[in-house]
């Protein structure tokens, strides 16, 4: 596994190399201070199974980078490892490409946890960021057209998305049967694995089907 961390703070790196290290056997980790370094590694190395950004650094025009990068690289998974932490940001940055967002203030096990989940295919943000995310969105509506959430605590849409996940359909092909942007897309996927506890698309499907969470009339 070849991962790519670029980031301008040599401290930062050195505790997330041994982070990364954890991951498995026979990792290599490329590092890069300034965002441009990382791009010029990133053409070096088109066989890299992940890139980990900072947006703020030099070389980088912040959420605008990741867009570069992803619209460069679009076969690397990008994660965004940033000291910011608000909803903005957050939505931004997967609209621009990202398939993780992490908080540089969270524990060596939730970081492990969080490459994991994208490493295998999946999305995340930070469970807060999504509640943050969750009652915003609510509080956008008129009170009687609040926001239903069934048992697991999912809403119709990301119910919709569940079932399109089930069905093998990918983050972009979601977004056009639903008319959504394919950030918001990431959104209700990385909800609906929070809500189920799970990792990655396969297991949601099974958790899906063993809580009967998609039978008729849902």
């Amino acid at each position: 596994m070849k991962i790519l961390l670029v980031d301008d703070h040599a401290l930062f790196r050195d505790g997330m190399r041994y982070v990364l290290q954890q991951l498995g056997d026979n990792i290599t980790i490329l590092q890069a201070g300034n965002f441009l370094d990382g791009v010029t590694l990133a053409s070096e190395h088109p066989d890299l199974d992940l890139a980990l950004l900072d947006l703020n650094m030099p070389g980088s025009e912040g959420t605008t980078s990741v867009q570069f990068f992803h619209g460069r690289f679009p076969h690397i998974p990008v994660v965004v490892v940033s000291g910011e932490e608000g909803r903005g940001i957050m939505e931004k940055v997967m609209h621009h490409g990202a398939m993780g967002f992490i908080s540089k203030n969270s524990s060596a096990q939730t970081m492990l946890s969080a490459l994991s989940m994208v490493l295998g295919g999946g999305v995340y943000i930070p469970p807060q960021l999504l509640q943050q995310y969750h009652a915003s969105a609510d509080e956008a509506q008129p009170r009687d057209r609040r926001i239903r959430r069934n048992e697991q605590g999912l809403s119709d849409r990301q119910v919709e998305v569940l079932k399109l996940i089930v069905a093998g359909l990918s983050n972009k092909e979601i977004a056009g049967c639903l008319a959504l942007a394919e950030g918001t897309v990431k959104i209700h996927v990385a909800s609906v694995f929070h809500a189920l506890g799970v990792n990655n698309r396969l297991d949601a499907a099974k958790m899906a089907k063993t809580m009967n969470l998609l039978k008729d009339g849902q």
